[in-house]
């Protein structure tokens, strides 16, 4: 497999490690928002969020609010941004990124008028049956 995070989990191309254990591994984004953000991925492959066993997905998450608190306090952040976009890589991946309130960035998404969302919920819902 020539998965990126797949070689940097595996200690195979360096990085500058945050957090690592059986499962998990956390370290600094090359191409950050702010100073801090980290990646935090699990080291087994998989390529989405939804392909992420439930069991490994609450671990992760977990992890991450651990982290998010340690980014919070270490950098007197306001906020850490949470984003699981897993556009640039086809290895899941969530983004802490640390915030602060005039800190000047861009919100993540362009946002755009609400219209009568009615029919959006209701194919929505049908889906979760």
């Amino acid at each position: 497999m020539n998965c990126l995070f797949c070689k940097i989990a595996k200690k195979e191309i360096p990085s500058d490690l945050v957090f690592e254990n059986d499962e998990i591994f956390s370290f600094l984004d090359i191409h950050p928002v702010s100073d801090g953000h980290i990646l935090v991925i699990p080291k087994a492959h998989y390529e989405k969020m939804t392909d992420t066993p439930d069991e490994l997905l609450s671990k992760l998450f977990v992890e991450c609010k651990k982290l998010m608190i340690a980014i919070k306090k270490a950098l007197n952040a306001d906020y850490v941004a949470v984003s699981v976009v897993g556009v640039d890589i086809p290895h899941f991946h969530i983004h802490l990124v640390p915030r602060r309130h005039d800190d000047g960035l861009a919100g993540f998404w362009p946002t755009k008028e609400f219209v009568d969302g009615k029919l959006i919920l209701e194919k929505i819902k049908k889906a979760l049956d």
